[in-house]
């Protein structure tokens, strides 16, 4: 049944037009933008992707029922190891026969870490899912010549030594690993091998040059400052690109974590204005080095870690107690993340020309939009929201003049109640929008000024009237996306009617 937009609120609607011509494109938006994350962390890979034991998985110990969620969601590539299991993890512990792989204590999480999913099983689960593979190497307490020892397991052909340890194990083809990250969170204190932004670069420096002189074809993620909040924030990201340069650093990694921990939706619906001002800041530093070096290219933005994550953060919720496979940042979302999730989306849509990669952080049962248990599959609220942009993938960033109202947040100053994004791909404008009004229907006209809008071919409204609605085992349906009818033609412009505390989702076809 079609959900119909239009909800009789003639006296109270919040009206917002946005304008738009194709000729002013913003960049090609990387389908790249659409990634995930797993880490050897709680029941993310054991009992998550890697259930070998469960009736319905395949012979690489993938279920059924969750590779179809998984491909349902349109994730486009993966990053692994970690994360702060990265610091700590050596690649060679997790190849060969599983019997013979090492038991260890793993330190990043204190959990029992048995190394049966390594490098070749995550390749593999790649490959069925059609993600892109992305590997992040042990900067923390490996060295800079184990990272180069990876790329060649994974990227060279046979005939050296640990390209024929790789074709020992059962694939006699490269892996064909095309991005590696440069370490992960270094800045931070908790990460196993912290150091001082000039140590860091000396092993980035090192591992950087070994890898491409390995393998000239890949692309090198260089850590960035790991939040906002860091003292570290900017200094550190400029310093790193200005040592490494754009030759050895592709790209400059973000990462943040958003939650609404004061109870104060208004305010909490304003917080991408603040992703916004992180993308820009660490866009003018990169941009800054650039100008300075005078090369002529520039190290792009990876935001290899985002997500919602507030309150699974306790101790007990990040420690493994030597555990294997514990149920750690089991976060449970609610309506109102997926209106976040949806709009950080928009916002690496709106800087398309620059954000080239992100990854969701994570996948599965760990703050993931997907949980599993022995009987199924559960498809969290910020599950749609991701699904509804990611199947809409494709095309150029447009940039947008905005009339709309706006309110005044408690941290994040005066907000528009219109979030949006647009995406034209050759005759097909898509549009996405999050109406934040807690209270008012959003009267909205989407005008194209060189080409009008002719028919409208596919919607989706993701809504609901309580901001704390989830989806449980109970009631898995209970925040799902409904299709759109409604939407009127006029003249060439497109009029839809969104509900309070809303995001669509929707294409339509121009003359």
């Amino acid at each position: 049944m079609a959900f119909s937009a239009h909800i009789g609120l003639e006296n109270d609607l919040t009206k917002a037009t946005v304008n738009l011509h194709t000729k002013f494109q913003i960049g090609t938006v990387d389908d790249r933008i659409f990634g995930g994350f797993l880490e050897h962390l709680g029941r993310h890979i054991y009992k998550g992707v890697y259930e070998p034991d469960h009736p319905l998985s395949d012979n690489d110990g993938l279920r059924s029922d969750l590779r179809d969620a998984l491909n349902e969601l349109g994730v486009t590539i993966a990053r692994y190891p970690g994360g702060n299991f990265a610091s700590g993890y050596h690649w060679e512990n997790g190849v060969g026969d599983r019997s013979s792989r090492p038991t260890v204590r793993e330190l990043a999480w204190q959990s029992t870490e048995t190394n049966h999913f390594g490098t070749n099983e995550f390749v593999h689960l790649c490959k069925k899912l059609n993600w892109q593979p992305m590997l992040a190497v042990n900067l923390g307490t490996g060295s800079p010549e184990e990272a180069r020892n990876w790329v060649e397991y994974c990227n060279l052909d046979a005939g050296t030594y640990y390209a024929d340890q790789r074709v020992q194990n059962g694939d006699e083809a490269p892996l064909q690993v095309p991005v590696w990250c440069l370490g992960n969170e270094m800045d931070g204190p908790w990460q196993l091998g912290h150091v001082p932004v000039d140590e860091y670069c000396n092993r980035a420096q090192m591992a950087a040059k070994m890898m491409k002189d390995c393998d000239p074809s890949i692309e090198l993620v260089a850590c960035g400052s790991s939040a906002p909040r860091m003292p570290t924030y900017v200094e550190w990201d400029q310093h790193v690109m200005r040592r490494l340069g754009p030759d050895l650093a592709d790209f400059i990694s973000l990462h943040r974590y958003v939650g609404n921990s004061e109870g104060d939706s208004e305010d909490y619906l304003a917080i991408t204005k603040s992703v916004e001002q992180q993308i820009e800041s660490i866009d003018a530093a990169a941009r800054t080095v650039a100008a300075r070096q005078d090369t002529g290219r520039r190290t792009y933005l990876c935001f290899d870690e985002w997500n919602v994550w507030y309150r699974a953060r306790t101790r007990k919720d990040v420690d493994g107690a030597g555990k294997f496979a514990p149920p750690l940042l089991d976060e449970t979302y609610n309506f109102e993340d997926a209106l976040v999730v949806a709009m950080f989306l928009m916002s690496f849509i709106r800087h398309a020309d620059v954000v080239k990669i992100a990854n969701i952080a994570q996948l599965v049962n760990v703050i993931g939009p997907i949980k599993t248990n022995s009987d199924g599959v559960l498809k969290q609220s910020i599950y749609h929201a991701f699904r509804m942009v990611s199947s809409r993938k494709g095309g150029q960033a447009l940039r947008q003049a905005i009339s709309c109202d706006s309110y005044t947040s408690t941290s994040h100053g005066e907000v528009p109640y219109l979030d949006s994004a647009a995406i034209i791909n050759g005759d097909e404008l898509k549009f996405f929008a999050v109406n934040r009004n807690l209270t008012e229907a959003m009267d909205l006209t989407i005008a194209c000024a060189d080409r009008p809008s002719s028919a409208f071919n596919d919607g989706e409204l993701l809504s609901d009237t309580d901001l704390n609605a989830t989806n449980t085992w109970e009631s898995p349906t209970h925040v799902v996306s409904k299709p759109l009818s409604d939407v009127k033609l006029v003249n060439g412009q497109a009029h839809v009617e969104l509900p309070p505390q809303s995001f669509l989702a929707l294409s339509l076809q121009l003359g």
